[in-house]
């Protein structure tokens, strides 16, 4: 019997079936942007990497109590594959999950799940409400306050930076550019 693969339609369709909030679809949209984005510079597969970045967060707006191990079952529950279900369930390393991110992938979601929230309030500040005008500089100008998007744990972004081994102006820039190319659908264009 073949694996079932899902397609980027089946993951959009599931986000939608679980999500009506638009903050959490456009999430999702940023993330799976980025994710493409960083597979495409990396040589690896981008539409795994979009699907796993366009579900990572399937089950917050209904369970989150039980965030990443709802999501971990509904996956299970519809045969997708075990290195998709892994992946997901590794971006909450160390808050809602003790699967630690191994993989290229995992680190890469795990670093810019945070990263993407709080590109996108830096965005949302600026005169021109864009992500198409920021800048890494911009948004390490508003790192440091701890009142702005206080959702984006930063040291969740700096563990998931250090894995990667990359500099944290690069993951900004990574990010900044990922998210650009969904800005028009996302509302930062």
């Amino acid at each position: 019997m073949a694996h079932y693969v899902p397609t980027r339609d089946d993951a959009f369709s599931l986000l939608k079936e679980f999500n009506t909030s638009e903050s959490l679809i456009n999430h999702a949209l940023a993330v799976e942007a980025t994710m493409k984005y960083l597979a495409r510079k990396q040589g690896e597969d981008e539409t795994m990497w979009g699907i796993i970045g366009l579900i990572h967060d399937l089950d917050y707006e209904k369970f989150p109590g039980d965030h990443c191990s709802k999501t971990e079952e509904l996956l299970r529950e519809r045969n997708w594959p075990s290195d998709y279900i892994r992946a997901v369930v590794s971006h909450g390393w160390g808050i809602c999950s003790h699967v630690e991110p191994l993989t290229v992938l995992e680190k890469t979601l795990y670093a810019i799940d945070e990263l993407t929230g709080l590109v996108n309030a830096c965005a949302l500040v600026r005169p021109s409400k864009s992500v198409m005008d920021l800048t890494p500089k911009s948004v390490r100008k508003k790192w440091n306050q701890k009142g702005f998007a206080a959702g984006a744990n930063r040291s969740v972004i700096e563990k998931g930076a250090l894995m990667l081994g990359v500099d944290i102006n690069d993951l900004v820039q990574d990010v900044i550019m990922g998210m650009r190319e969904v800005a028009g659908e996302i509302g930062l264009g």
